[in-house]
């Protein structure tokens, strides 16, 4: 565990960040103390729909990261985000949830954040202006010029980001920063510069709210659009679920269901063939292959089951 310095010295401290963005008032809720429950849920309603226009504005760097970070897989890199703070609990979130979602291994898509897992429930703000802290973590880790990195900073002045950012470019790596303040208010070093412009705060500087919310939008494109691009979909079927648990066994009988039209009780026996695996179990129900002959035409096509199903003149019921 980092130990945190708690002494309070407010000249070595102290940087003007006035200027920022998402450090300014909002002149929507400059009486947000005096308002009603029904307005406060009301005028939150209201400015939660910038965030979905912000991530839209950055659609071309974001189709750019997808393409990107795909080639870098595809070869064996693996995808890093990294961040402090909330930014961190959300990178550490987007990167838990592939693989139950697309039976990724952990490796592949990692968060990392500052102070480490407990800093996921416990406070460690003050970890965020360690200049040093991103690039151990991303040492630690091994990281090299094959894989990625997406730095997440939302006023775009994290030290513990703006280091490791620097040091991935150094080497090579696809480096992709996030922030919400236009660049010439932060300027990043990175391959690709993604900015989500969601303006001030409700509650001036907190960027856990719209923030936050343009941040979780935007790692839940990247990650299923590259897992998508990887072949782990199939239609909009996850068929690279893992079915590792009553909800997600129950969900994966349905595709068989749905795309092959058979019963369930058939269903579950071809799961039960394949080991759990959909995929495996949607070309076994599709062909007359073994389990063995499927495993190994799914890999002649890179694991991507629709050229594998087309080049033995084969389709689903999409």
């Amino acid at each position: 565990m980092v130990n945190q310095t708690k002494t309070f010295n407010t000249h070595k401290n102290y940087i003007d960040r006035s200027h920022l963005l998402t450090e300014q008032t909002n002149e929507l809720s400059k009486n947000l103390d005096m308002l009603t429950s029904e307005e406060l849920v009301k005028l939150f309603c209201s400015e939660d729909i910038i965030p979905q226009q912000a991530v839209a504005n950055a659609a071309k760097e974001i189709s750019i990261a997808v393409d990107l970070i795909y080639k870098r897989l595809q070869f064996g890199g693996r995808l890093f985000y990294l961040g402090a703070g909330t930014s961190g609990r959300l990178a550490v979130i987007d990167a838990a949830e592939c693989p139950p979602t697309f039976c990724s291994s952990p490796e592949l898509v990692q968060g990392i954040i500052a102070g480490g897992y407990s800093s996921m429930i416990n406070s460690s703000e003050s970890l965020e202006d360690d200049y040093s802290l991103g690039v151990k973590d991303l040492k630690a880790k091994e990281f090299s010029s094959e894989d990625c990195l997406v730095g997440i900073t939302a006023g775009g002045t994290t030290p513990y980001v703006t280091n490791a950012l620097a040091y991935s470019k150094s080497i090579k790596a696809l480096t992709i920063a996030v922030a919400c303040v236009p660049s010439e208010q932060a300027n990043l070093i990175s391959d690709i510069d993604i900015r989500l412009i969601t303006g001030p705060e409700l509650l001036t500087g907190s960027t856990r709210l719209k923030a936050g919310t343009a941040t979780k939008m935007l790692l839940n494109i990247l990650s299923t659009s590259v897992m998508i691009k990887l072949g782990k979909v199939y239609g909009n079927s996850m068929v690279d679920v893992s079915a590792s648990n009553k909800k997600l066994i129950d969900r994966s009988i349905r595709i068989l269901n749905r795309l092959l039209g058979v019963d369930k009780n058939k269903c579950m026996k071809l799961l039960e063939a394949s080991d759990g695996s959909v995929k495996l179990a949607l070309l076994l129900g599709s062909s007359n292959m073994s389990v063995n002959s499927a495993k190994r035409h799914l890999e002649k096509h890179g694991n991507h089951l629709r050229p594998a199903l087309e080049s033995i003149g084969e389709s689903l019921v999409d």
